[in-house]
């Protein structure tokens, strides 16, 4: 019989997820906790904060507790039985509503610095639907109220369009209330402002970054080497152009992203812990025409977002 347990897993983990984010009233029960300086521990819970080299970890008592993370820590998933292991995963793929356990030792600042984090491939999705789910969320937030906007101009020079622009202004409420409702959500990135986006461009179906993309990559790392990186997070993000089937062009948007990556830590050093999930938007989101050969040329890109946490950047509402 086949079980259902990774389905109520995953539902257990979207409820979790949103009772943490119910209220400012129920955040405000919130307890810090500070691990002794050596001592080992291991924690369980939900991922509430990530910033570039830490996270926090909400228990089901409203604990939270600060993890640290080192080049040394090990990400990967339970074991599934005896003689299988679990899969490994780089630091990016902890995101905030993210199920986990954490081992580890206690430094002088209270944190629990990562040696082992552990967590479960249905959670994984979860969370990483939360993510996107958000961030479509404020795009067509954005959409609407540009619609929004158009109607109230027709409305104002044509008095036939008056129902246009009230359909518009409900279709503009709705909208306000689910990415009002996203951003209460757990997303990582709401923590971050853009600093600079890098874009690199690919050959038609290649995934291999050619020595102009190295060039361009190798031009921005010295600009990046005399700015001030503290709390910055690197995203990286690839695309396509329509050539192909919408499957295919997705999956060779994520090599492309992951050649980026590769290069990134490679020839510059870039510490894993500051890279947030690499994601491959296919052809999905364009650049230019994709009708004309110029334009296919523009969406056959990697961007490289280099993004600033708002508390360092001085930005927190």
């Amino acid at each position: 019989m086949r079980s259902n347990r990774p389905r109520f897993a995953g539902l257990l983990t979207l409820a979790f997820v949103f009772v943490l984010t119910a209220g400012v009233g129920a955040l405000a029960q919130n307890q810090a906790q500070k691990v002794p300086d050596g001592q080992k521990m291991k924690i369980q819970g939900i991922v509430s904060k990530r910033s570039a080299d830490s996270f926090t970890v909400r228990d089901i008592s409203k604990v939270e507790t600060v993890v640290a993370l080192t080049p040394t820590t090990v990400v990967r998933t339970h074991k599934k039985a005896v003689f299988r292991g679990g899969k490994s995963y780089g630091v990016s793929y902890i995101l905030r509503g993210l199920r986990l356990q954490v081992e580890g030792v206690g430094n002088a600042d209270g944190q629990l610095v990562a040696s082992t984090v552990k967590f479960d491939e249905d959670d994984l999705r979860t969370a990483q639907a939360l993510e996107q789910t958000d961030e479509m969320a404020r795009e067509n937030q954005a959409r609407i109220t540009a619609e929004e906007e158009n109607a109230k101009k027709l409305a104002g020079q044509i008095a036939e369009n008056t129902e246009l622009a009230a359909q518009a202004q409900a279709r503009a409420e709705a909208a306000m209330k689910s990415a009002d409702l996203a951003n209460n959500r757990i997303n990582g990135l709401d923590d971050f402002d853009p600093v600079k986006t890098i874009t690199v461009l690919f050959a038609t179906g290649s995934s291999v970054l050619g020595p102009k993309g190295k060039a361009e990559i190798d031009r921005e790392a010295t600009w990046v080497k005399n700015q001030n990186t503290k709390g910055w997070v690197v995203a990286v993000v690839g695309f396509a152009d329509k050539s192909g089937n919408t499957e295919a062009n997705r999956k060779l948007s994520e090599r492309r992203a992951n050649a980026v990556i590769g290069y990134l830590v490679t020839k510059h050093n870039l510490p894993l812990q500051r890279l947030v999930q690499p994601f491959g938007y296919g052809d999905s989101k364009p650049a230019a025409d994709d009708k004309t050969a110029e334009g296919r040329a523009k969406n056959r890109r990697v961007e490289i977002r280099l993004m600033v946490n708002k508390g360092i950047a001085g930005t927190t509402d």
